[in-house]
């Protein structure tokens, strides 16, 4: 992607990223990042992780939430090499800043990435803090109750791996929406569009993303979530699928573990095991 290209996709990203804004000044005489919603009138928690749906209901205003993967494996076939990927204390920021409206700032502390070439016994190792990703979430209907809700939620990730030689910015939005089921199922889906860098390649593509998501409590206070999802990279009209599986425990209204697997059917998607913990205070 060109200079002017980028320039386009910024501008629209900084677009889309000044409408949630909109709600602060709306809802100046409400509850705001400085005038935070009392602890009795909290929302139940809600989660981005750990599945990729992400949850349309944002964190309350004035609260903060973290959530992270404690550690993150992922593996990968890529051309004539196989990547190994180990993430260290993968944390999403969350801050409400109104009823509707959170930014959040995700990291990857540390990130370990091995190369290996098949068929050889050769390795490449490196190693250093990840990229920095700003969010905000734009909560449009169903953040205080009802049986449907969707939200908008633009990012922008900065390159500041130092784990990769060749790293670029990229961006992109996605409409996570979820329905409530009866016999209390959440069904969650989430619509996605991305620019991003491929392994080894200095230009950007544009990559989709659908996912559908079921959930429902197994067992007191441990949910169960299964979930599908697909990408597919329009430069080279290359489908991924995926297969996921976790289960998520309420420690008290407040925090919440969980652990989970990502499988990528394809033998070139990437397929990947964690566990993590969220946080709200």
């Amino acid at each position: 992607m060109g200079y002017l290209d980028m320039k386009k996709f910024v501008l629209v990203f900084a677009t889309l990223s000044a409408i949630p804004f909109l709600g602060v000044f709306a809802q100046q005489k409400g509850y705001s990042l400085f005038k935070p919603v009392p602890r009795a009138e909290l929302r139940e928690m809600e989660t981005d992780r750990p599945d990729i749906t992400e949850t349309p209901i944002t964190v309350d205003a004035g609260h903060v939430q973290y959530e992270t993967a404690f550690l993150h494996y992922s593996k990968q076939y890529l051309e004539n090499k196989r990547q190994d990927t180990y993430s260290l204390n993968q944390l999403n920021f969350n801050v409400g800043l109104t009823r509707s409206t959170a930014i959040q700032f995700k990291f990857d502390t540390y990130v370990i990435e091995d190369d290996r070439s098949i068929g050889s016994t050769q390795k490449h190792t490196s190693q250093g803090i990840g990229d920095l990703t700003f969010r905000l979430k734009q909560n449009l209907l169903g953040n205080d109750g009802g049986n449907f809700a969707i939200a908008l939620l633009p990012y922008l990730k900065v390159p500041t791996a130092k784990y990769k030689e060749d790293n670029r910015a990229e961006a992109g939005v996605s409409v996570p929406m979820r329905i409530q089921l009866p016999a209390e199922w959440k069904l969650g889906t989430q619509l996605e569009v991305d620019r991003l860098q491929a392994d080894g390649e200095h230009a950007l593509h544009t990559e989709l993303l659908q996912s559908l998501s079921l959930s429902h409590e197994l067992l007191k206070n441990l949910e169960g979530l299964a979930e599908t999802y697909y990408t597919y990279g329009l430069k080279k009209r290359e489908w991924n699928n995926f297969i996921n599986a976790a289960l998520q425990y309420e420690v008290n209204s407040n925090c919440k573990v969980d652990a989970g697997v990502n499988y990528g059917i394809q033998h070139q998607a990437e397929r990947s095991f964690f566990f993590g913990l969220a946080y709200r205070l």
